[in-house]
């Protein structure tokens, strides 16, 4: 088959155009999970300095309770560029959809 040289051009700027497409999606959805994901911890930031002290940490004073409740915070905080290296790897070895099943598994399954 013999490309003729004005549908190269046509199919280049088709390529742009889906090109600038995929760019302005990656954009939206990056914008939507980082919006997610820190209403998220600032969701859990308001119940850790309300709430977890009287419900996960009772018989500790009331500057314990808030300080135990942040220290969860901090330690879960620290723990996602970890967590990013590890799932990201494997995202990258064993694919994102299986990997993403694997740490909804994790998250789901009750610790014992």
């Amino acid at each position: 088959m013999v490309l003729d040289p004005g549908e190269a051009g046509r199919a280049r700027a088709l390529d742009e155009a889906e090109r600038g497409g995929q760019v302005r999606k990656a954009a939206l959805a990056s914008v939507v999970g980082t919006s997610i994901e820190w209403y998220d911890f600032f969701l859990y930031n308001t119940a850790a300095a309300i709430v977890f002290k009287d419900v996960f940490f009772p018989e500790s004073s009331d500057y314990a309770g808030t300080l135990s409740a942040f220290a969860t915070y901090a330690v879960g905080f620290a723990a996602r560029p970890v967590g990013a290296a590890i799932f990201g790897h494997w995202g990258d070895r064993l694919g994102r959809k299986a990997t993403l099943i694997i740490t909804l598994v994790l998250m789901g399954s009750p610790a014992r």
